[in-house]
């Protein structure tokens, strides 16, 4: 298909409802490591992966020929056989799970079928239905999963299901009660008791949250937020669920998952993502006994597929190989340099933040005010385009640049990224100027 033919048949086949970040779509037609290149064979720098999911870099050869060699052995059985690519890497997921206490795993075939997954297990394991989740968090497009999101535009098809209520996060850069960290004594988390006590009947199935909210805009909390919630959590007979959908897998640089930077450990875990690099697959890891609170059958016919655990072991081992949690790490540390020496040329970055190879750029049309750039984030991720430079974008309000390269991205890579941002930035800045410029001559004639 010509690249006519392919945008003609995503306009005519496909839901509307399925957008895109250009307002001319953008084409992909191959990729290979830190790049992509589109129908028309321009090369990209991608320092978005997929929307965090390319963990080793696109098509990395290790996994593919794993996974092609699995292919064809054997693709699909289903949960209702055993296999060796299953049970393997269920086993190595155990031996890096936080602390080695999360050692059972469920697997399905995306992020949002692991949360689902993962709340149907603290609803059984505890017998109780009321779920806490965060303001500004994302876990998915599923009914369960857009209930438990804090964003209107993400929860769609009218009222959701009940049993869910939302928790003030930890947005530092925009306090939710107007405080300054460290001397608010993190009250957004201290807060958690009294809305258990207020808006639940008191005894709750648990709290699921993302240790850096990814949707909402990579909105970090302080060091000492989860150990406080998690304990406050238990105290009102509920399990900690750590959405690492986005955060895991050496992501956020120096540890396999999200919230081992927060020093707590997790009852059920879910992820997906990163771990398949671009294959479809989710898992739900819980602590033995939490795992064996959903009892009664279940199955997940694609959960589990051979081809999709080979693919998904072969990353996780790449990733160890080739001490890409160290690389996320030092090379994330250099991006966060270089973003703060990027957000010193351009006014329009208010706030950047994040871990590892997880980091973000809030951009606002003053710094004292903070209002949202949001037309500016839309005219920079264009900017971004022309330049050959793929980011994300994210944040309640469209205002917020995510970013995250492969895992085994190089600083060279990074300083190459540094130039490309900063010169799409000067781009809109020289634009913007010419606007006002302009609006001068007509107001001054």
């Amino acid at each position: 298909m010509t690249k006519q033919e392919i945008l003609l048949a995503h306009e005519q086949y496909l839901f509307p409802s399925v957008f895109h970040y250009f307002k001319e779509p953008l084409v992909i037609a191959r990729a290979k490591d830190q790049f992509v290149w589109d129908a028309d064979g321009n090369q990209y720098l991608d320092f978005f992966g997929g929307i965090v999911t390319i963990s080793v870099g696109h098509c990395n050869d290790t996994v593919t020929r794993k996974t092609a060699e699995q292919m064809e052995r054997l693709q699909h059985v289903s949960t209702v056989f055993a296999t060796e690519p299953q049970a393997a890497l269920a086993k190595r997921i155990a031996e890096v799970s936080p602390g080695g206490k999360l050692t059972k795993s469920f697997f399905t075939n995306s992020g949002t079928e692991a949360n689902e997954t993962a709340i149907l297990t603290a609803r059984c394991y505890t017998g109780n239905h009321e779920v806490v989740a965060l303001r500004h968090g994302y876990h998915g497009r599923s009914a369960v999963a857009m209930a438990a999101s804090g964003q209107a535009s993400w929860r769609l098809g009218g009222a959701p299901p009940a049993g869910f209520v939302h928790a003030l996060n930890a947005y530092c850069y925009r306090c939710p009660l107007g405080l300054e960290y460290p001397s608010c004594n993190v009250k957004c988390a201290r807060d958690m008791e009294e809305l258990i006590r207020t808006s639940t009947s008191g005894r709750i199935a648990g709290f699921i949250a993302e240790p850096i909210q990814g949707i909402g805009g990579f909105i970090t909390p302080p060091k000492e937020y989860f150990e406080i919630v998690s304990g406050i959590v238990k105290k009102f007979g509920g399990v900690f669920i750590s959405d690492e959908v986005q955060t895991a897998w050496g992501r956020t640089g120096g540890k396999w998952f999200g919230i081992e930077h927060y020093g707590v450990t997790p009852d059920i875990l879910t992820s997906a993502k990163g771990l398949g690099n671009g294959l479809p697959i989710g898992v739900t890891v819980a602590r033995p006994e939490v795992a064996a609170g959903l009892k009664g059958l279940t199955i997940s016919t694609f959960g589990g597929n051979p081809v999709t655990t080979t693919a998904a072991k072969a990353v996780i081992d790449f990733i160890d190989e080739n001490q890409l949690l160290i690389n996320a790490a030092e090379a994330g540390a250099h991006l966060r340099g270089r973003l703060e020496e990027v957000k010193g040329r351009h006014p329009l970055i208010g706030d950047v933040r994040g871990m590892g190879l997880m980091q973000a750029i809030e951009l606002v049309e003053d710094r004292e005010t903070k209002a949202p750039a949001t037309a500016a984030t839309a005219a920079l991720m264009e900017a971004a385009r022309e330049n050959r430079l793929l980011i994300g974008k994210g944040g309640i309000d469209g205002n917020v640049i995510r970013i995250t390269p492969p895992m085994n991205i190089s600083k060279s890579d990074v300083d190459d990224f540094a130039e490309r941002l900063s010169a799409s930035f000067s781009h809109i800045e020289r634009s913007n100027h010419g606007r006002k410029s302009v609006l001068s001559r007509i107001e001054d004639h």
